[in-house]
């Protein structure tokens, strides 16, 4: 009885948030100036506002011409004046959190999250829910118990902000109504090492009424696993109730094939596009590819072509003069105080009503050591289509350029963790070579043109991508490994892995 009120008063919910949410999907791009206009209007008077002379923006013009591109190197003068406890310096007084992020060229980031933002990024999840109930016209899932996967909720404290992983901000702020289904424990959640971690919420789970549950493609993978490994049965044999996973941090087609083996069954999956800086959109109808865009929720969005991201002469789009099917640097600015900020991330849009979004990649993670400009969208479905041809499965994948051989035309090497071996390993290498020379036209002239030789692949040990995080400190929560490089840091590793 209390399961069908749950269900019943979640469905009325998400079919009144659906109706609401059409206003914002229609009114986007005027949604988007009026934003940012009311954050430059807020922030006049902090030192960044005052700067970039603030009260002189009357409209987005305005705006790209005093605030300039930035990235966490640009900012962090102002964010060092904010963690040495100053006030008013991004956004009017104290961030309510510092989301800490690794960093390479500055080691950890400390992401500002204001008591203005922080509910945008719970606001964001619970909208992809209700997307989802509204859709599926049922809310079964409501009555079993979820899985939110994150890093630990234990937060420091710096001159009056709260310190912590974006994981573990959230879950203070996981709604009540979740909390009394939501797993693991706070103690399995508080352990810092992921392998005993998973080890643990493996114990938990398996035999609870698993109905939703959370997380990045690889750390599923390595639970699933371990459920199997234990139980001798598929996870939809383990949990037959499971009805919803949700994902995040890197494109789930890549492992769509080995996640269906390991299910054993059909299970919805919703993808979202979560950060630090803010929650940027989520797959608003699971049956279509593509993630909404949300226009409303704190952010204001501008976009780079690709092309010329990194140029002082960069054009910076609005939502109104983009184009689809073509790559964009992505750039925030929020109500938590980051400005015309570069995010790294790579988008491309495959609808204008409403916006909808693919990501594509990282404006820091490409192959062009020869001028080909490879980047994680191409590579990604490269793949995808190999792996369907030649019925084979891999575990995860990395790109790297070799410039200098020991004998022959430079190459791309593509390190692969198989789970399943195509039965023909050159049929599946010359396939990989040719979908990407579909994709990547300046890739394809350099094969034509006898620069390069076509790719070469090496087969790597079971566990090696593993090895690899382990090694660099980054093994889960939402470490992810970046699926090709302009360099081969990766590459070398890996190479000591090999079958």
């Amino acid at each position: 009885m209390l399961n069908f009120f749950k269900t019943t008063i979640a469905l009325l919910w998400a079919k009144n948030h659906i109706k609401g949410a059409k206003t914002f999907k229609k009114n986007a791009v005027t949604d988007q100036e009026k934003l940012l206009l009311s954050f430059v209007k807020t922030a006049e008077k902090t030192l960044f506002g005052r700067v970039h002379q603030f009260e002189a923006i009357k409209n987005i013009e305005d705006f790209q011409s005093q605030v300039p591109i930035a990235d966490y190197e640009d900012l962090k003068p102002f964010i060092e004046k904010v963690k040495h406890g100053d006030a008013n310096i991004l956004w009017p007084g104290i961030p309510e959190y510092f989301a800490k992020t690794s960093g390479t060229t500055s080691g950890s980031k400390y992401i500002p999250i204001s008591k203005e933002g922080m509910p945008f990024q719970i606001a964001g999840a619970q909208s992809a829910l209700f997307h989802y109930i509204a859709k599926k016209d049922s809310a079964d899932f409501v009555g079993g118990k979820m899985i939110f996967v994150q890093g630990s909720p234990e937060l420091e404290e710096m001159n009056g902000i709260k310190v912590g992983r974006l994981s573990g901000i959230v879950a203070h702020h996981i709604p009540k109504y979740l909390q009394k289904n939501r797993l693991p424990s706070l103690e399995t959640n508080l352990i810092e090492d992921w392998e005993s971690k998973i080890e643990e919420i493996v114990k938990e789970t398996e035999k609870e009424n698993m109905t939703l549950i959370s997380g990045i493609p690889p750390w599923l993978i390595m639970y699933f696993e371990k459920l199997i490994e234990r139980n001798g049965k598929k996870i939809k044999d383990l949990f037959p109730n499971l009805d919803l996973i949700i994902t995040g941090g890197v494109n789930y087609e890549p492992y769509r094939e080995k996640m269906e083996e390991l299910l054993g069954g059909k299970v919805d999956i919703i993808q979202t596009f979560p950060a630090s800086e803010g929650f940027f959109a989520f797959q608003d109808d699971f049956e279509k590819e593509g993630l909404l865009l949300l226009t409303n929720h704190g952010i204001f969005y501008e976009f780079i072509p690709l092309e010329e991201y990194g140029k002082p002469t960069a054009k910076r789009l609005t939502l109104k003069e983009i184009e689809l099917n073509k790559d964009y640097a992505l750039i925030l600015t929020t109500n938590s105080g980051l400005w015309a900020y570069s995010i790294g991330d790579v988008v491309r849009f495959i609808s204008n009503a409403p916006h909808r979004i693919l990501v594509s990649g990282r404006t820091k993670h490409f192959t062009s050591a020869f001028g080909e400009h490879v980047i994680a969208f191409e590579v990604e479905e490269a793949m995808k289509a190999t792996v369907e041809k030649h019925s084979a499965q891999i575990t995860e994948f990395h790109l790297a350029p070799e410039v200098n051989p020991v004998a022959g035309l430079p190459y791309h090497e593509w390190f692969i963790e198989f789970e399943k071996e195509p039965e023909n390993l050159d049929a599946f290498k010359n396939t990989l070579d040719e979908e990407l020379r579909k994709r990547n036209t300046y890739y394809d002239d350099l094969i034509t043109g006898k620069i390069l030789q076509p790719l070469i692949i090496s087969n790597l040990k079971k566990n090696a991508f593993l090895d690899y995080a382990k090694s660099e400190g980054k093994l889960g929560g939402q470490n992810k490994i970046p699926r090709l490089a302009n360099d081969r840091k990766i590459g070398d590793f890996l190479s000591t892995l090999k079958k």
